[in-house]
């Protein structure tokens, strides 16, 4: 009895020495929960693939080491409409707080910036800094300010829209950008709903173009700070309270390390990419490439080279918001300077591609962001060197086509031959090095130089030289 007593003790010892480590492990646990420092990264220039991909990595790695926040230093003058609406998404999903932080002084947040901003947990602007001016603009009669527009049919203007903002200069004119404006107005206040901002600023970012300083926008409560540095920032932010998800949680940032995070390699070269001009010139490098290796089969290193930045060049051209239209202009030019080149229509179809081409490539990409389109000098330089390439290749077909040929029977149409031995009609002379059996005229003597009219066989039908003939 006595020693079932003990094994039972001992039994209750082990149980509670179990849970006494799973207890500690517990505790332990909640306190490696939240990984005690701060990501920080510098978004500069326009918003665009290379941006969503960059924000994208800072956010999932906050969130695989579960950090205490995430600081975007902000310095943009806006982007293109679909790179702000998925940044957007990836900061409202993010279970790690994130901040905006409009910075250096000098910097600001135009456009897809004031949205972005909006959107962040913790609004924030260094002094001399400046938002605003997020107007949707549209461009070629479609609405170019926000993503998820699809084109609509309605080609009368909306009355009511113009009667009521009839003094108003910045006031939509027609139904389809009246709907574009309503559409970003109503997300850049739900946006300022959602973290408690000034909602009838925002609204009035959108319809009237409105722009604020950091001091106006600090006391109109449109951010929620002004700090002159980060260290500041994280300061102030300190206790205050965010929306993450459903629910609120205080910010604990004081004194906190900081981890800035550059630009992956990956998405520099995508940034470099994501250029129409640089896209554009990687898709006729490549054309141009194959076009010289199909001419000269065997060269190689054209077609390689030309196979690869014809690649780049429709991958670059992927990331951007395309005119469909343009880009089949730029097709079917292409194809009528490549049918140019194989089967030459002496400058008809090159002249042809290149006012298509050029056509194409001034419609190619659909936004309004100047950083975002096609240069017109690059359009001009592309369509001169196309046409000198094609003046080159036509210049060549003409001469090959007007070159006395130098082999075959062709060869001896036309040639001097000079007579061995000649008896009636018909004889031996001597032409290219070589004896010929021949027939002609009659009284044609040895030595005399004859012209050869006509190969019969291996019979040449020969007569007197133009000279002798006069």
């Amino acid at each position: 009895m006595e020693i079932a007593k003990q094994r039972l003790k001992l039994l209750c010892l082990i149980i509670l020495t179990f849970l006494s480590a799973d207890r500690l492990n517990g505790q332990v646990d909640m306190a490696d929960a939240t990984d005690n420092r701060v990501l920080h990264t510098v978004i500069e220039g326009p918003i665009g693939p290379a941006t969503v991909h960059h924000i994208a990595r800072v956010l999932e790695l906050s969130r695989s080491q579960n950090t205490s926040a995430v600081v975007l230093e902000l310095n943009t003058p806006g982007g293109l409409a679909d790179a702000m609406r998925e940044i957007i998404s990836e900061i409202l999903l993010s279970p790690v707080p994130v901040i905006t932080y409009v910075a250096p002084p000098g910097a600001h947040a135009a456009s897809a910036g004031t949205y972005i901003l909006y959107a962040s947990h913790v609004a924030a602007m260094a002094p001399g800094t400046n938002l605003g001016a997020a107007t949707p603009v549209a461009i070629g009669g479609m609405p170019g300010g926000l993503p998820g527009q699809p084109p609509e049919e309605t080609g009368e203007k909306d009355k009511e829209t113009e009667e009521g903002k009839a003094d108003d200069p910045l006031a939509p004119k027609d139904a389809m950008s009246a709907k574009a404006t309503n559409d970003a107005a109503a997300l850049i206040r739900s946006l300022a709903e959602l973290h408690g901002r000034n909602a009838d600023w925002a609204e009035s970012a959108v319809r009237q173009a409105e722009s604020l300083s950091a001091e106006q926008a600090l006391k109109l409560n449109v951010i929620d700070l002004m700090a002159p540095n980060l260290n500041a920032l994280l300061r102030d932010a300190d206790g205050r309270s965010v929306v993450i998800g459903e629910s609120r949680q205080p910010l604990t940032l004081s004194g906190l390390p900081v981890e800035r995070i550059e630009m992956e390699a990956i998405t520099r070269i995508l940034s470099i990419l994501s250029n129409p001009n640089v896209a554009l010139v990687l898709m006729m490098l490549g054309v141009y490439g194959l076009i010289f290796e199909f001419w000269n089969p065997g060269a190689i290193v054209p077609g390689v080279v030309g196979a690869i930045c014809l690649t780049l060049g429709l991958y670059a051209l992927n990331q951007l918001p395309l005119d469909y239209a343009g880009l089949a202009l730029i097709g079917l030019g292409i194809a009528f300077m490549v049918a140019e080149a194989f089967s030459p229509s002496f400058g008809v179809l090159g002249l042809g591609g290149i006012v298509a081409f050029s056509l194409g490539a001034a419609m190619l990409v659909d936004t309004d962001v100047e950083a975002y389109r096609v240069s017109w000098w690059l359009i001009g330089v592309m369509a001169l060197l196309s046409a000198s390439i094609l003046a080159v290749l036509l210049g060549y077909t003409i001469h090959t086509y007007r070159r006395t040929p130098v082999s075959g029977s062709d060869r001896m149409m036309g040639a001097q031959a000079r007579v061995m031995d000649w008896s009636g009609g018909a004889g031996f002379v001597w032409v290219e090095g070589e004896r010929w059996q021949a027939h002609g005229t009659t009284g044609l003597q040895p030595g005399q130089e004859v012209r050869v009219l006509e190969i019969e066989g291996l019979t040449l039908r020969v007569g007197p030289t133009t000279t002798e003939k006069s």
